[in-house]
């Protein structure tokens, strides 16, 4: 069973859209097949993704409206080069983009902005400090407030044995009256803050909220073939990132007017692996690991509700001390880190020109999480309203990322060659950020290949992805079960061309 010529015809049909819908930011999958082409190779394509993320909201939102389609299409492009100079020296260059994210909502929803409606923080927590200050007063009463209360719910009608809460102040304005200067400036207290509450409303954001992140990686790898059948590689990555983060909406409180400028900056990480092949059957089996990539930059960050001249009031009215009010002054720079990999690649001749592959992929996402200095200042100052004393990330995950893509491809000619491939994706863990509300997929796929000479070849292809369901969490929210939001039913197709030479 000769297939020593197979393996670039059948596997380059895969490759146009092998990882473009992926758990948490993955996005080209990182694959380096160029890299393992036999002599010298060059190749370059693109990929185009459509996807559909439709909801509702859900959980902890006081409404349950439908959420139209956030998901916006994007396409990102990838190249590759590898030299041959000697039997067992090789060089390859490999651009492509690894991380990504593009979302937008729209409609009338809790992530689109609604000036005079939304307030600055949920109504469960509008309700909560209300109910711990008059609680706390009516202690501070002592025994005056039995005697208030009966005589005001005589008044009403009420029953003093399950008083409203407007009997219950009520008592506590009498009790204040008869002199209790304790009650009487916690009932200011009270209405000072409630009133900056509300005038604090007309400083939140307008628009709907939106998610941008771009990453561009170039990867310079040496291999050494020690023997025909092992080749031992390792190289210098190059990284960018960019992006920028709009929070709008009920569902982010506070966050509602909050944006993310992140300049584009760069750093440095590193990949090793090791690949071991038998031309005459096909045979190749490869793995790839690549390491985290850090990232220290400026990130403009802007929140409308800082400029309501009283927010550190309502700050100090709601419990937050002193020292992290000054806090929100300083200036500090955001560390992102993008996460290490595996990539496990498996092919191999299954019968005369037939080949079976498999790829399998992890990503350390647990372990990824964006925190913007400003952000992560005002999520420690009001953590502790939403039990979060140590404040919260704009995103993170929850769990690690495992993927699986396999099928089988068959040369027809010597111009023609197709593939058919499913593929699974475990999701980063559920509920997941509103950022990126799905939880995983399954796919099918199908490829073709054109061979107009022997040296060079066009490659199409196309996949269909069933997307998991998935809840979906503020930052303030993440590592509970609340959520805001459920998406479900969605689907996405992604479309792949690739040319490549060999010389």
């Amino acid at each position: 069973m000769k297939l020593k010529n197979l393996s670039i015809a059948i596997i380059a049909a895969t490759l146009p859209v092998t990882s473009v819908f992926a758990a948490a930011l993955d996005r080209s999958g990182q694959s380096i097949s160029a890299f393992l082409q036999p002599g010298n190779y060059f190749e370059a394509g693109l990929s185009v993704l459509d996807p559909t993320v439709e909801g509702k909201e859900a959980g902890t939102s006081d409404t349950r409206r439908h959420i139209s389609d956030m998901g916006d299409d994007y396409y990102f492009p990838s190249a590759a080069i590898k030299l041959q100079p000697t039997d067992k020296f090789s060089f390859g260059l490999i651009y492509d983009q690894p991380f990504g994210a593009d979302a937008a909502y729209s409609g009338d929803n809790a992530f689109v902005s609604k000036p005079g409606s939304d307030t600055i923080l949920g109504q469960a927590a509008l309700t909560k400090i209300a109910t711990d200050s008059i609680n706390q007063l009516v202690k501070a009463s002592g025994a005056a407030f039995g005697p208030a209360l009966i005589a005001v719910t005589t008044q009403t009608g009420g029953d003093p044995n399950k008083p409203t809460q407007t009997e219950v102040l009520g008592a506590l304005q009498q009790v204040a009256k008869g002199g209790n200067a304790i009650v009487a400036g916690g009932l200011g207290k009270l209405q000072a803050t409630q009133n900056a509450l509300n005038a604090a409303k007309g400083y939140l954001g307008q628009g709907s909220t939106s998610v941008e992140v771009d990453t561009q990686n170039l990867s310079m790898i040496f291999g050494f073939q020690p023997v025909p059948s092992i080749n031992l590689y390792a190289g210098g990555v190059y990284q960018t990132v960019k992006g920028k983060v709009s929070l709008r909406g009920q569902g982010y409180s506070l966050f509602n007017g909050y944006d993310a400028n992140i300049k584009e900056t760069s750093g440095v990480g590193w990949l090793a692996g090791a690949a071991y092949q038998i031309p005459d059957i096909a045979l190749k089996a490869s793995i790839t690991y690549r390491s985290e990539v850090t990232h220290k930059t400026d990130v403009n960050e802007e929140m409308s509700i800082t400029d309501y001249p009283g927010f550190t009031t309502v700050l100090a009215g709601l419990g937050v001390s002193a020292d992290k009010i000054a806090a929100l002054d300083t200036d500090g720079k955001t560390k992102i880190t993008t996460p290490q990999s595996v990539n496990l690649d498996l092919q191999t001749g299954i019968m005369a020109n037939t080949v079976a592959f498999a790829n399998v992929r992890w990503v350390n996402w647990k372990d990824f999480s964006i925190q913007p200095y400003k952000f992560g200042k005002i999520s420690e100052a009001v953590g502790n309203l939403v039990g979060q004393p140590n404040g919260f990330n704009l995103v993170e995950y929850s769990k690690d990322q495992i993927s699986a893509n396999v099928g089988v491809g068959r040369k027809v000619n010597d111009q023609w060659a197709g593939n058919v491939s499913v593929g699974w994706d475990s999701g980063a863990g559920n509920p997941v950020s509103t950022l990126g509300p799905t939880d995983g997929y399954w796919n099918l796929g199908l490829g073709v290949q054109y061979s107009p000479t022997p040296s060079t070849f066009i490659a199409g292809g196309v996949k269909y992805f069933w997307l998991g369901d998935a809840k979906a969490q503020t930052g303030a929210q993440a590592g509970t079960n609340e959520y805001v939001a459920e998406f479900s039913d969605n689907n996405a197709i992604a479309y792949g061309l690739k040319i490549g030479y060999k010389f």
